[in-house]
């Protein structure tokens, strides 16, 4: 498989208008992100009118139904007093993140952290990434998946020296979505490492999203709460976002959690655009059009400038 070698960070955004939610259930034209991450808030209306799936992969039988596996509509629902802990509110600030960036596609919600009864977290490993990966594989046609955004992250998995990412299930199903043009984003962290990024993110064949600040700045810093490693770092993306929470209430959210889902809206906005091209020739795009982004630690950080792809 190709390494994808390039760096993202959008600093355009396309808006336009959504069908709505009857005509999306219904649509394979529409680009879907599929999002792997904690719960989300279904009855929020910006985020109700995009979500065309919904499961729930774990390796506890902590889904709405009492088992490991759920699929279909409040699959990734929690009662409201977990759902809006900083255990569980991660997937609903992601979700719209991701819409707010690029609001012309659709949704596909996959619970991938199972809860106690408390509202603890429970782990999650490599075999819930793994299958939750293969349970949207075989249903990438059925919702049109153009990109997979995953802002979950793990160190304790890493090994020491210089091969520091260790080879698992997931790497496999990395590169199965991108032998058939599906990219995957994982987010490297915010331990403010140097030298590694986190699992699943230095997968070889998975896109490793950093952190740029861009909120009330003239000129873009690398974020010194990004992990960094100079041959893992594909992509680099806005660190910051307005979001919503449970509730429908609004925040702000910071982290390369956010800045993963706003590299992967992004990508999708530019396969919307350029629908003609392959992942392949999409990368090598983003790379003649990037910028590159000044630092204090002479990190290789470049910006994918989306106005100069989509004129590209």
């Amino acid at each position: 498989m190709k390494k994808i070698t390039t760096a993202l960070v959008a600093i355009l955004a396309i808006t336009l208008s959504m069908p709505a939610q009857a005509n999306l259930k219904n649509s394979t034209s529409v680009p879907t992100l599929a999002v792997l991450d904690t719960a989300l808030d279904t009855s929020i209306p910006s985020i109700k009118s995009r979500l065309v799936g919904e499961a729930c992969v774990l390796d506890w039988t902590s889904c709405p139904n009492g088992t490991k596996f759920m699929e279909g509509e409040g699959s990734s629902v929690l009662p409201m007093n977990i759902l809006s802990s900083n255990n569980f509110n991660h997937g609903t600030q992601m979700v719209s993140a991701a819409i707010a960036r690029n609001p012309n596609m659709n949704i596909l919600f996959v619970r991938i952290i199972g809860n106690t009864r408390t509202g603890a977290r429970q782990n999650t490993g490599v075999l819930t990434v793994t299958n939750a990966l293969e349970w949207v594989y075989s249903n990438k046609d059925k919702y049109n998946v153009t990109a997979i955004a995953v802002s979950q992250g793990n160190s304790k998995v890493l090994r020491r020296g210089a091969s520091y990412c260790p080879v698992t299930a997931t790497d496999t199903m990395v590169d199965r979505f991108y032998s058939v043009g599906i990219p995957v984003f994982f987010p490297t962290g915010n331990d403010r490492d140097t030298k590694r990024i986190n699992w699943p993110a230095c997968i070889p064949n998975a896109v490793a999203v950093g952190g740029v600040e861009v909120k009330n700045l003239d000129t873009p810093q690398a974020s010194r709460i990004s992990n960094y490693d100079p041959n893992l770092v594909d992509t680099w993306a806005p660190i910051t976002s307005d979001v919503l929470l449970p509730g429908n209430k609004s925040g702000t959210a910071y982290g390369t959690s956010v800045a993963n889902q706003i590299a992967a809206a992004d990508y999708i906005a530019l396969k919307q655009a350029k629908s003609n091209l392959t992942l392949d020739q999409l990368i090598g795009l983003i790379k003649s059009t990037s910028t590159s982004v000044a630092n204090p630690l002479k990190q290789n950080i470049f910006m994918f400038n989306l106005g100069a792809a989509l004129n590209g």
